[in-house]
């Protein structure tokens, strides 16, 4: 068995429902995965599975969530080691340490090109700091995200099926994992 991290792209089904962590637990067992678990309310699945091919898990879970629920919603998931690597790969560690609600990783189904740094640049007005590590997007906020022009850069139809996280938890499945 190998362990896996899997990312929900969104938690919000309508204004009035959400996804349920513990349904979302339940979908992966139902999908033939072991030990699901999950960190906050905010769609971030740990668990075991027999299978290596990830895009399988991806495809197999997105199905599961459409079956219960009646809506698609893209699921990135990384093996135990990729999410790993990830954690290590924090190009901003100090500002990682200082606040990690402002430290944010685009983590991303297929990998972004260099070309992507240039493009968004152009919406870092206010300081913040852009890498890209092993095709995810990194960004250090000098404050709330929220307040940023880039946040609204950020979408699906500019950078591909990808999902955002925060350092805390990013970190926070690493230690799940380990």
């Amino acid at each position: 068995m190998a362990g896996y991290v899997a990312l929900l792209y969104s938690i919000v089904l309508t204004p009035q429902r959400r996804v349920v962590m513990e349904e979302l637990r339940a979908i992966a067992a139902a999908c033939g995965f072991e030990q699901p678990r999950t960190l906050v309310s905010t769609g971030n699945l740990v668990f075991e599975a027999s299978v290596r091919d990830v895009t399988g898990i991806e495809a197999r879970l997105e199905a599961g969530f459409k079956t219960h629920y009646g809506k698609h919603v893209d699921i990135i998931v990384r093996s135990a080691e990729n999410w790993q690597q990830t954690v290590a790969g924090n190009p901003f560690p100090a500002e990682a340490e200082r606040d990690g609600g402002l430290v944010v990783a685009r983590v991303m189904r297929s990998p972004l090109d260099d070309g992507v740094l240039e493009n968004l640049s152009r919406y870092c007005d206010g300081g913040e700091k852009l890498a890209l590590v092993d095709g995810d997007l990194w960004i250090a906020f000098p404050g709330r995200p929220s307040e940023s022009r880039l946040l609204g850069a950020l979408t699906t139809k500019r950078l591909g099926i990808g999902t955002a996280r925060n350092w805390n938890t990013i970190r926070g499945l690493g230690d799940m994992l380990a």
